[in-house]
């Protein structure tokens, strides 16, 4: 893995993680996926991990108010 494709995930997790945090969400296992770190293609994966029922109605929730109905328009 390439240091620039790992600085982008991070970049890309911390940017998640204050978007989440700015609509009262908190995913607990938001990381970069060290596994992909193994991989000889120069990328990374943000893993998302697991969160109970609520923070999953919640992150729905708030990606519902986010869309754009008209966006296609």
């Amino acid at each position: 893995m390439t240091t620039e494709a790992l600085k982008e995930a991070e970049e890309a997790r911390a940017e998640l993680d204050a978007a989440l945090t700015a609509v009262g969400i908190v995913l607990p296992s938001l990381d970069v996926d060290l596994i992909a770190h193994t991989d000889q293609r120069p990328f990374a994966l943000v893993e998302l991990g697991r969160c109970n029922i609520t923070t999953a109605r919640a992150l729905a929730a708030a990606l519902r108010a986010g869309s754009d109905p008209c966006a296609d328009s």
